[in-house]
This record gives C-alpha cells, sequence and structure tokens, in this order.
C-alpha cells in the first residue's frame, strides 16, 4: 500500500508524467463526466480548487460553470490556523499568486461563501482508492473543512490515480463520488 508520504510522490509523478494529447483526451472526458451529473446539474454554488499546472485542470469548469450561471466559490488558505474559507469567483482577475505558486482569492475583491452555500465541492487529491480516501497534500485543510460540510463531494482523477486502498487516519474524510477519464467510478 505505501505511506501517505510515498503516495503524495507517486501521485505527483502520475500527473507529471500525463501529458500531451493522452493528458489532454483524459481531462476532456474528466470534464464531461463531471458536466453530466446531476450533482453539477442541480448544484447552483460550486466549491472548487484553482488547479496547479500538474493538476486536473479546474478553469475549463469554472468557465463553463460560469456559464451556466453556477456560483464559484474557491479557497482561501489560513496557514496558521490550517483552515480554508471560500470566497466567490467572478472572474481569474481576482486571484493572487500565493505561497507555493497556489492561486487564491483576493479577499478584498471577494465575498465570504459559507459552508452551507456550497451544494458540491470539488475536492482535489492525489491518489484515492474505491472507498473514497484520497490522498492529498499533507496539510488536512479539506479534512477539517469536510468534517462539518453535508453536501455533495466529488474528486476528478485519472484511473492512474486510483488504487484498492490508501491508508487513512480515524479523521480522514472520503469524497462520495469519483470521476475518471471513463467517467463516474462511484
Amino acid at each position: 500500500m505505501g505511506t501517505k508520504k510515498d503516495l503524495r510522490t507517486k501521485g505527483k509523478d502520475i500527473l507529471s508524467n500525463l501529458v500531451g494529447t493522452e493528458r489532454e483526451s483524459k481531462v476532456i472526458n474528466i470534464h464531461k463526466a463531471l458536466l453530466n451529473t446531476s450533482s453539477y446539474q442541480n448544484a447552483k454554488v460550486i466549491g472548487c480548487t484553482i488547479s496547479q499546472e500538474h493538476e486536473i485542470d479546474t478553469k475549463p469548469i469554472i468557465e463553463q460553470a460560469w456559464k451556466d450561471g453556477k456560483t464559484i466559490a474557491v479557497p482561501k488558505c489560513n496557514a496558521k490556523q490550517k483552515e480554508l474559507t471560500f470566497r466567490k469567483l467572478t472572474s481569474f482577475e481576482e486571484l493572487e499568486t500565493v505561497y507555493f505558486g497556489l492561486k487564491e482569492p483576493k479577499e478584498e475583491e471577494t465575498e465570504v461563501v459559507t459552508k452551507e452555500r456550497i451544494d458540491l465541492m470539488l475536492v482535489p487529491g492525489l491518489m484515492f482508492d474505491q472507498r473514497g480516501y484520497r490522498i492529498g497534500y499533507g496539510g488536512g485543510f479539506y479534512d477539517r473543512y469536510l468534517e462539518y460540510f453535508n453536501q455533495t463531494t466529488i474528486a476528478l482523477a485519472t484511473e492512474e490515480q486510483l488504487m484498492n486502498q490508501v491508508p487513512n487516519d480515524p479523521f480522514d474524510i472520503p469524497v462520495q463520488h469519483l470521476i475518471t477519464e471513463l467517467g463516474l467510478r462511484y
């Protein structure tokens, strides 16, 4: 199974090695599968990270959600308290680059979106298992946020990021659904 640290490295390697037309094809299929879910179609407010270069690209999802009249909320990290606050994003111009090259909303240009208003949360991760458990980046930010989140959670990943079981701790919160290039997996 491997340690969480080993699986983080494996997940980053998988995403980094996915390039060119193969990457493009998989990402397009993942996007199509998400947009066809009732969870996406019925959501008025979607929580979504701004993807980094090696991750499944979320910008086309955000752009489509705006076209569909949906509200997008993106996370702002409070590193000291290890917590996330989601803020309404109406334009990519409302983002700034912070530590580790992450893109986050500018607080002075965006408003807070409470947890209760978010209908669908797209949860990032590096590796996933059949039970919905995930290996994230190791900060525990999403597990803390999702502890009292009662709406739908979906993760987006490639088939290569899916394994039978990843190590999990009592505080780890599984996602409800996983979408890969083959469609909705669970």
